[in-house]
């Protein structure tokens, strides 16, 4: 048998992807954090993706399903009522797209990483930490920031968090709610 995850293309072409991206240590994770918060109160259904460049475990060494892995299942899922997840060994990496056709049902998938996916981005820069954006401004859809930029790009507050999601949800959530 053979499960679709996708009921239609349209719902994979209908999901908005934005994509929070900056260097290291300005506060991506914590801002992406605060904004999963805020969309949920709000009530929509988030899913995200960080992207990571080194090797990773989900699972604690010695748990049941770390040794599935380890001794060489090509997929490895853990299952309770709550929650589930999924290794899958892979030769390379998956495009970006194909790990959001995975993900459906959500109103929006918000990503940690991928600067150079063609997807919408906000940037997010701490000027003790960094000098310059990563992005060119025509890539951003805004900027969460402790420093002004001469940029057209809506600039937020490093705790804006309220007003990066009223971006969003103008932008791409208006009918996802309804």
């Amino acid at each position: 048998m053979r499960i679709t995850l996708i009921t239609g293309l349209e719902d994979y072409l209908s999901v908005p992807i934005v994509s929070v991206v900056g260097r290291s240590n300005v506060g991506k994770t914590t801002f992406v954090e605060k904004l999963i918060r805020e969309l949920k109160r709000r009530g929509y259904r988030v899913g995200t993706i960080k992207h990571y460049k080194h090797e990773f475990e989900i699972d604690e060494p010695g748990k049941d399903s770390w040794r599935h892995a380890q001794a060489g299942s090509d997929v490895a899922v853990i299952s309770s009522p709550h929650k589930m997840a999924l290794v899958r060994r892979l030769d390379a990496e998956l495009p970006l797209d194909d790990i959001i056709a995975a993900m459906l049902p959500v109103d929006i998938i918000l990503t940690e990483g991928y600067k150079h996916a063609e997807k919408p981005k906000i940037e997010v820069f701490r000027r003790a930490v960094v000098s310059e954006l990563v992005c060119a401004p025509n890539e951003l859809i805004a900027i969460v920031t402790d420093q002004p930029f001469a940029v057209p790009v809506p600039q937020f507050d490093l705790d804006d968090v309220s007003g990066v999601a009223d971006l969003l949800e103008s932008k791409y959530l208006e009918a996802a709610k309804g």
